[in-house]
């Protein structure tokens, strides 16, 4: 239920009672003790939390005083670039001022800013370094920048933030002396790495950093940076080309070296070297890397090598362009290891012939693997014969481990219903089949009926697999 409703709500219940002579309705929100008032006014947009100010006296200072704090220009956003209304614009500014200046001198739990800085550069710097006062504790900051801008130096030494979030489309200028000791979480969005000495410092300027978040951020100046924090659990990195060419390659490697790291998250295409060193608390990894373009033999043998790093991850989601990838590096094959812990793989690729086979030699390597999932359906411009599916060898875990494999986005087209078959025919152990159907004509009851007819003539290698559409 929307909260400034249900404030609204309050106050027209009470005006209504009194207009009729009737006992003054109990005004039950505004009775609410003011951390209780504090906690609904934050999880308000700014500009309602301050319009709350006029429903009555009780109301009228407590805004001031909200912990958490949240100012967007979205609304001001033309549908012609060209086309600003320059008096919303400094409405906006002013309020945003208004705010700060007012807002008593209680500690901020939270900021967030998202403007575009070629407004008025110098003002948005001011109100960064008012709140740096404040002792904010999480600061999430997106700047839309078109000329080169620089954050204040105190948003880099601070003995509060615990959370840091910064989206800016420019470089990311860093002071010489940088101190987050309380810092837990930091996500850097668009910004370009300056050099290898500055970035570094970042980094290690976070002793108890548990998760690390990079999007679409340009290494093209750096050479070598190394990940090694300690107490790092989350890290995740998205490394597609934001400018320039997603076939140059850069001359950055990337070492994350971190010991009580959990989860990784790489989507990219590997354009920047990923060096994977010593994570044995890895259970789960993403591995996303796009359909291969002009240097596929580079981001091949690239590919591998992060591979290898993940030889003691649990559960494991890889794309096409992942699989496919492993297959042009022949010569580095022998080099996979045993995924001996892995017990849980997702395939988010489409289910064709040719990439079924190198997904099944992929396979070879996990002797350990109950759970297969296959996230995208079929190819439906692709179709082979039945006898193609013959696919050999099985995989070990086929006739040892495999208990669980679901396929999503399932239409019930021939491709679909080969490799079905194949499961259950060589599953030897499998316990369920679940099926989950896309929005089409297999949503019918009638269309899964024959395809489970279909189902029921194929010779089942485990007696106790339960096929399940949901």
């Amino acid at each position: 239920m929307d909260k400034m409703w249900l404030i609204r709500e309050s106050f027209k219940q009470r005006k209504l009672y009194e207009g009729h002579g009737a006992r003054v309705y109990e005004d039950k929100i505004s009775d609410l003790p003011d951390s209780i008032l504090h906690h609904i006014l934050s999880m308000l947009p700014t500009k309602d939390a301050v319009a709350t100010c006029l429903l009555s006296t009780r109301w009228k200072c407590l805004w001031t005083s909200v912990p958490n704090v949240d100012f967007d220009d979205f609304s001001l956003y033309p549908s012609e670039v060209n086309d600003w209304d320059t008096d919303k614009l400094t409405c906006f500014m002013n309020f945003v001022e208004r705010v700060l200046v007012l807002h008593e001198g209680s500690n901020m739990e939270k900021f967030r800013l998202s403007c575009r800085v070629c407004f008025d550069a110098s003002r948005i710097h001011a109100w960064v370094s008012a709140v740096m006062k404040h002792k904010v504790q999480e600061l999430d900051l997106c700047l839309f920048v078109e000329t080169p801008f620089s954050l204040p130096q105190c948003v880099f030494v601070s003995g509060f933030l615990t959370v840091v979030k910064i989206a800016m489309n420019c470089a990311l200028e860093l002071p010489t002396f940088i101190s987050f000791p309380q810092l837990k979480t930091l996500h850097l969005a668009l910004v370009t790495f300056l050099d290898d000495d500055s970035t570094q410092k970042l980094l290690t300027s976070c002793p108890v950093l548990q998760e690390l978040i990079i999007l679409d951020c340009e290494w093209m100046n750096l050479k070598h940076i190394v990940v090694s924090i300690p107490t790092l659990k989350s890290f995740t990195i998205d490394d597609l080309p934001y400018f320039g060419s997603a076939d140059e390659l850069n001359g950055c490697e990337i070492k994350i070296d971190a010991a009580n790291l959990t989860f990784l998250n790489y989507t990219g295409c590997l354009l920047n070297e990923i060096v994977l060193s010593n994570l044995p608390s890895l259970v789960n990894a993403h591995v996303c890397v796009p359909l291969l373009g002009k240097r596929q033999k580079e981001i091949a043998y690239r590919a591998v090598k992060v591979l290898r790093g993940l030889h003691s991850v649990k559960s494991m989601r890889m794309s096409t362009g992942t699989i496919e990838s492993l297959y042009l590096a022949d010569s580095l094959l022998d080099q996979l290891p045993s995924f001996q812990n892995l017990t849980s793989l997702e395939l988010s690729m489409l289910i064709e012939k040719h990439i079924i086979q190198k997904v099944l030699n992929f396979l070879q390597f996990t002797p350990n693997l109950e759970s297969l999932a296959f996230f995208q359906g079929s190819n439906p411009h692709v179709r082979c014969d039945e006898e193609d599916w013959n696919l050999k060898p099985v995989p070990n875990c086929f006739l040892s481990c495999l208990k669980s494999v679901s396929l999503h986005n399932f239409h019930g087209n021939y491709e679909e219903m080969c490799m079905l078959k194949y499961l259950l025919k060589n599953g030897l152990v499998l316990e369920g089949l679940n099926i989950f159907c896309s929005k089409s004509p297999l949503g019918d009851s009638k269309k899964q009926k024959e395809v489970v007819d279909q189902l029921d003539m194929v010779p089942r290698a485990s007696t106790s697999c339960v096929i399940m559409f949901l």
